[in-house]
């Protein structure tokens, strides 16, 4: 009986980039506004900044929702992505009822398919906002 050993040799390195684009607000601590992975993109959340003055668009959940994804396309537009590359998101509301309003924004942005998400009520988010998105992409 004769035993046959295949050795398999995995590349486990990951080639990771951090992605900074001034089109879309700094990140407000020690984290990058995303990081690429080798085929895949991880956008931190993102917040309704206007990128030029670092306040909020408005107090309004619309506003600010609109400025989250114009300023998620232009971290996805850095990366080499874009909003058909995104596989996931997680929206994350000071308000779970903004959640039709958010919808009605949001669908104006995926084309179908959309993404896999979640949608969350949280405590509290940086600075306040009304809404934060975070998505992953595949390149």
């Amino acid at each position: 009986m004769q035993v046959l050993m295949i050795r398999l040799y995995i590349d486990t390195t990951v080639k990771k980039e951090a992605i900074q684009t001034e089109k879309a607000p700094a990140a407000l601590g020690p984290y990058s506004q995303a990081i690429k992975a080798n085929n895949m993109v991880f956008v931190s959340g993102v917040l309704g900044l206007n990128p030029e003055t670092g306040k909020f668009v408005s107090e309004s959940v619309e506003e600010q929702t609109e400025q989250v994804m114009k300023n998620m396309g232009e971290i996805l537009k850095a990366s080499g992505a874009s909003y058909s590359s995104v596989v996931k998101t997680t929206i994350m509301l000071a308000d779970l009822q903004d959640f039709k309003k958010v919808n009605e924004i949001y669908a104006k942005y995926f084309p179908a398919p959309a993404p896999a998400r979640s949608t969350y009520q949280v405590a509290a988010l940086p600075l306040n906002a009304r809404i934060e998105i975070e998505c992953i992409a595949a390149l």
